[in-house]
């Protein structure tokens, strides 16, 4: 037996949410949406968004244009340029934990998510910093995920795993995924292993040093 929080990033999309959020509504399964700011101002995906909320589906904030990690970003404006724009794109369809996941580059957890200013953009803002133990990479590998994403899953007692709506086909084998999940005795939740939140309503709740660079130092005369 374990637990399993799925999560889906980089959406919404309208050839592949629909579909995936088909899929948990069929068997009840609850999840987060970590959405990408500049696609809600499509109207057929937010649309998407309004739906999975509507669902029971929690929305989180992963960045506006999900380009470079926030730790590499230079500039003292890239917390609201990247969080601040999408939360309010997000608005009323936003949890009240202001979830905000942030970008790592290829599923990295180092110090490249987070700089300083983005920390007390964060805590300022009362968001809640939502990462992961669980990434099976299903945009590299859209046919061979389903098996790592088990193997993660059955290595833990609860995994926070990471997948996208995206039209890569990957999503055309998470019925499979989550038949295997429930044989090996997946028990689905919606809320967060705490390990990986370590921010939470804006407080700083567990170490976070690992995952800040010091950019801010390094652009001062």
């Amino acid at each position: 037996m374990f637990d399993l929080t799925l999560t889906f990033d980089n959406g919404p999309e309208p050839d592949v949410t629909p579909r995936v959020l088909d899929i948990l509504g069929e068997r009840g399964i609850k999840t987060t949406f970590f959405v990408i700011g500049e696609k809600l101002g499509d109207p057929a995906r937010r649309r998407l968004a309004v739906r999975a909320r509507d669902e029971g589906h929690w929305i989180g904030n992963h960045t506006y244009t999900h380009s470079v990690p926030l730790g590499q970003q230079p500039g003292a404006d890239t917390a609201q340029r990247e969080i601040g724009r999408t939360q309010a794109a997000i608005g009323e369809l936003s949890h009240p934990n202001r979830w905000f996941r942030p970008f790592g580059g290829g599923g990295n957890l180092d110090d490249r998510l987070l700089k300083p200013s983005v920390v007390d953009y964060l805590v300022r803002n009362k968001h809640s910093c939502v990462l992961w133990n669980g990434i099976p990479r299903d945009w590299d590998d859209p046919d061979g995920w389903a098996d790592r994403a088990l193997e993660q899953c059955r290595a833990q007692p609860w995994t926070l795993l990471v997948l996208h709506d995206l039209p890569t086909g990957a999503m055309a084998h998470l019925d499979r995924f989550l038949d295997r999940a429930e044989t090996s005795g997946a028990r689905f939740r919606q809320d967060f292993p705490p390990q990986c939140v370590p921010v939470r309503n804006g407080a700083i709740v567990l170490p976070i040093q690992d995952y800040v660079s010091s950019i801010e130092e390094s652009e001062r005369p």
